[in-house]
């Protein structure tokens, strides 16, 4: 019965009908019912069609709920190489996202000229084996970094690369640019736990395909010299622990 949930769910997400899809298929819509009712299964030719359609593998529409644990993301996903800026020696530039240019380096991120205006500068003691971006941090969610601290990441191709309970710059469709600590569950629900090094927010999660580009925080400037008194208070792992436990029983009882 997971394939017909699956089906439903899907076809609901995507605003179509009954007679859409059947129209697809180039079936009658009663063969449609059936697939979502469960009194039939469909060929492994519309079973290929379906998964493109939906884009979901055959073996995720037959046997993962989707509904329930929401879609399954490879380890292996790659991003996107980037846009990137080089001096006369065509030694690579970081370029730097401002607070101001973070709300539109989501749709221009892969537009050259928009790159090319963005501030640019280079720091002689990082590796030249890597690509750097620079972005200015807005908020306090990572005390004891204010806003205004300028985080400089290295480049991540793949998802699988990333280590749970190191900070990232993530760059999603659903939640812009963010620079939190991140916990890897992507091979068991395909989804990331961003969690804030500051108590008073709460962690949350993103699912693997809302990422469009992922940082490792290598390195950080700011023009602030905090005092040790106003630092936030530690995130331990127990801590962490229990606000993922407390996120997943919201997620449940929200469902």
């Amino acid at each position: 019965m997971i394939l017909a949930k699956n089906l439903r769910f899907l076809r609901t997400e995507k605003g179509l009908t009954q007679t859409d899809l059947a129209e697809k298929l180039g079936v009658q819509r009663t063969m449609i019912s059936a697939y979502e009712d469960g009194r039939s299964e469909p060929k492994l030719s519309a079973l290929d069609i379906f998964s493109k359609l939906f884009a979901v593998s055959i073996d995720e529409l037959l046997h993962h709920d989707i509904q329930q644990f929401g879609r399954k993301a490879s380890k292996n996903k790659e991003i996107k190489i980037l846009t990137i800026a080089a001096d006369e020696s065509d030694r690579e530039n970081i370029t730097m996202v401002g607070q101001k240019a973070s709300a539109g380096y989501l749709n221009g991120f892969a537009d050259p000229e928009y790159m090319e205006s963005l501030p640019q500068f280079h720091i002689p003691t990082l590796s030249r084996s890597a690509t750097y971006r620079a972005f200015e941090l807005s908020g306090d969610s990572m005390l004891p970094l204010v806003a205004g601290t300028v985080i400089i990441g290295s480049y991540i191709e793949q998802l699988r690369d990333i280590k749970s309970g190191k900070t990232y710059v993530l760059v999603t469709s659903s939640e812009g640019v963010v620079y939190k600590r991140v916990f890897n569950y992507l091979e068991e629900n395909g989804k990331l736990f961003l969690v804030s090094d500051n108590e008073h927010y709460k962690p949350y999660e993103v699912k693997a395909e809302d990422v469009v580009e992922i940082w490792e925080a290598k390195a950080f400037i700011s023009t602030d010299f905090p005092n040790p008194k106003d630092k936030a208070k530690p995130v331990s792992l127990d801590d962490i622990s229990q606000m993922i436990l407390d996120l997943k029983t919201e997620i449940i009882r929200l469902r």
